[in-house]
C-alpha cells in the first residue's frame, strides 16, 4: 500500500517571485517596444545563399559577390571551431570506449 505525498514546509519562494518579477519586466519591454518601419540588415534585392555561392567558388566580379556582407570569414572560424568540437567528442568517445572494455591493447 502506498502512502500519499506531503507537501514540503520549508520551501523557499524568493526565487520563483524572482522569476515572475524578471518574466514581467521582459513582457512589457517587448509589449511596449516600437519597431521601426524601416527594414536594417541584409539588402531584400540580392539572395544570400547564393551569394555566398558565388564567393565560395571565387567567381568575383558578379553583381551577386559584389553584394555579399562580409562574413565569409565568420562562417569559415564557425566551421572550424564546430569540426574542433566533433573531433573532441569523437576522441572522448573513444577513449570511454577503450577504458570500459578493462584491458590493455
Amino acid at each position: 500500500m502506498t502512502s500519499r505525498p506531503e507537501f514540503a514546509d520549508d520551501l523557499d519562494f524568493l526565487p520563483g517571485l524572482a522569476a515572475v518579477a524578471l518574466f514581467a519586466v521582459m513582457a512589457v519591454v517587448f509589449v511596449t517596444a516600437a519597431f521601426e518601419s524601416t527594414t536594417a540588415g541584409f539588402p531584400a534585392d540580392p539572395s544570400i545563399t547564393a551569394s555566398l555561392g558565388y564567393v565560395l567558388m571565387d567567381l568575383n566580379g558578379t553583381t551577386l559577390a559584389e553584394a555579399t556582407p562580409g562574413f565569409l570569414a565568420a562562417l569559415i572560424i564557425v566551421a572550424v571551431l564546430l569540426d574542433a568540437a566533433l573531433d573532441g567528442a569523437v576522441f572522448l568517445a573513444n577513449r570511454d570506449d577503450e577504458s570500459s572494455q578493462g584491458g590493455d591493447r
